[in-house]
């Protein structure tokens, strides 16, 4: 029951924001699931994330918020990066690999909430001469991605507002393209040294689809009022970062 719960608020958080699910699903496997072993938690949480984005992507999609040729290009490209990124991460001390990921979503806060005002433009094409800039922050997106085990999507939400111009609203739903293909990519890398615990993926995945309909729904509401998808989503970073940050300097007893 618990790890549906836990499931339900994670695909709740990837349709409202498209980013945060691993945010939410790497802690909550740890601290809340009670899983040992921070590596399987990254593992886990990569399937399970994963398979939630698509449900998220498929209300999105049916509301007209998602850039396709975007979308695709940004994952593309950052695949080959969350392959590089997930192979190091499996390298680094779990607990240091989980301060390094709260420090990181303190930066991606800032930056989100600075630009919170920020209209964009609902009209954006990904034309040629837009392409190297989707790619660049797709690569480099993907290789965080991978490395700290995520999705990715408070990665690619703002890479593709910064990339594209496009609108947050149209950044959330794009994002998930990406955020299913680096997760697909990070889970089957952790998979091949045993770290993906099947059951409690699947029961994320149950919660996480009736959360991410709910959640399509809420951002379709939010992004009538300025300001107030980007602000939510960086607050629940800041929250989860400074948790995690507590935590992870415990365990190392720093």
């Amino acid at each position: 029951m618990i790890a549906l719960l836990c499931g339900a608020l994670v695909g709740l958080i990837l349709g409202l924001v498209g980013g945060g699910g691993s945010i939410l699903a790497v802690p909550l496997m740890v601290y809340v699931v009670g899983v040992k072993d921070p590596h399987v938690a990254i593992g886990t949480s990569a399937l399970a994330v994963a398979v939630n984005a698509l449900t998220g992507l498929y209300h999105h999609a049916r509301a007209g918020s998602v850039v396709w040729r975007c979308g695709v290009a940004f994952a593309a490209a950052g695949v080959a990066g969350a392959a590089l990124g997930s192979t190091l991460g499996k390298e680094v001390d779990g607990q240091r690999l989980l301060l390094l990921f709260a420090l990181l979503m303190l930066v991606v806060g800032g930056l989100m909430f600075r630009h919170r005002r920020m209209v964009g433009d609902e009209n954006v094409v990904c034309a040629r001469e837009r392409l190297p800039k989707v790619l660049g922050y797709g690569g480099l997106t993907g290789m965080f991605a991978g490395f700290f085990g995520i999705g990715g999507g408070f990665l690619v939400v703002p890479g593709l507002v910064r990339s594209t111009g496009m609108t947050m609203l149209n950044a959330v739903g794009t994002s998930l393209v990406a955020v299913a293909a680096f997760g697909f990519t990070t889970a089957a890398n952790y998979a091949l040294n045993g770290l993906v615990d099947w059951r409690l993926s699947g029961l994320f995945i149950v919660g996480g689809v009736a959360g991410g309909q709910l959640g399509a729904v809420l951002a379709r509401r939010l992004a009538s009022q300025r300001g107030a998808l980007s602000t939510l989503f960086a607050g629940a970073i800041f929250v989860v970062a400074f948790y995690m940050i507590w935590r992870s300097v415990g365990a190392l007893h720093l």
